[in-house]
This record gives structure tokens, sequence and C-alpha cells, in this order.
């Protein structure tokens, strides 16, 4: 009799399992199997510090300034609509053209072996260049360097207040990201 009752106990766990997995199928809602293979951030920490080691983020044209608050790397994974991104960036202002800025990158970001993902972002309202975006050469279209000017908007978004060196010049960041599950990677629009 006891092995009856274990063998029902099994009977209805598989039973729960297989109803969950079905349902999940059914009803286009993610199913257990499906939940405990996503990790999201976790065990990105290694990925994360090789963003964090590409050289370009810590190059800048002469005459470039850290505004105060964004002295150091800012990386990590954040998990938004259940996919995880990794990202490593620094943020600058330089006083000069936003044209030497972007011919900067361009020339820093091919050496590092990056080529263009797409034409340069345009132009701004000023008629100045919007931004860069770059993938990095051999095929990895998983990782992704963009260079763009930040705005009012931008920093106001992420709660940041920009400080007096914003005022000295354009304020722009040089970012790298990456899709933790290793899908393609785009730049920011």
């Amino acid at each position: 009799m006891a092995l009856r009752t274990g063998s029902g106990r099994c009977a209805a766990l598989l039973l729960t399992v297989a109803v969950a997995v079905a349902t999940g199928v059914l009803t286009g809602c993610q199913s257990i199997a499906d939940a405990a293979s996503t990790s999201g951030c976790d065990g990105t920490e290694s990925r994360v510090e090789k963003l964090e080691s590409y050289g370009v983020l810590g190059s800048q044209p002469e005459g470039t300034v850290v505004p105060k608050g964004f002295e150091k790397h800012e990386s990590g994974c954040w998990q938004d609509s259940g996919e995880a991104q990794l990202y490593a960036s620094r943020t600058y202002v330089f006083p000069g053209d936003k044209a030497e800025v972007t011919a900067h990158y361009r020339t820093v970001a091919e050496q590092e072996g990056w080529k263009p993902a797409r034409p340069s972002q345009g132009a701004s309202e000023e008629g100045q260049p919007a931004g860069l975006c770059f993938t990095l050469a051999e095929g990895d279209r998983a990782t992704a360097l963009d260079v763009y000017f930040l705005t009012k908007d931008i920093l106001e978004a992420e709660e940041r207040k920009p400080g007096p060196e914003f005022d000295s010049g354009s304020g722009y960041r040089v970012e790298i990201t990456a899709a933790a599950d290793g899908s393609p990677a785009d730049c920011s629009d």
C-alpha cells in the first residue's frame, strides 16, 4: 500500500507539472520550463567586464572633460520586458565641434576592430552629427558601440542633473551594449 501512495504522489506531481507546462503553451504565457531556462542577468559579470575593457570607452578627444557625477564607468545588466541587456558606458563633455567628436570615435573604433553598423545617425537641428553606431568586426552582431550626444531630455529621463560642465560644450556618451542572450544588439535611436 505504501508503494501505491508514493506512486500516487509522483503521478500527482507529474500531472501538476504537465498541466502547468500545457497551460503556458496553450495560453501563450511563459511555462515553468521556459522560466527556469531564462537566467536574465545571472552570471553575466564576466561579460560586463569584457564590455568595460574596450579601450574606446576611455578614449576621448583632447580637451574633453569628465563631468562631475560621471567619473566612473557605468556598467552592469538591466532587465526590461524579460530581455536582459549588458552595458558599459562613459559620459563626457567636449568644448569643441561635435564633428570632432564623431571623427575621433570613428577613427578609434575602427582601429579597435569595430565597423560601422549603419551610416551616421544624421544631423541634429544645428546641422551637427547626431551619433555613430558600430558592431564588432568578425561578424559579432551581438555587441554594439554607440556614440551619441546627450540632450536635456535624455538626462532628465535618467533623473540626472547636468552640472556646469555641460554648459561649456556638448555632452556625449560612449556606450557598449550586448544582449545577455547573445542576440543581435542595436544602438539607440
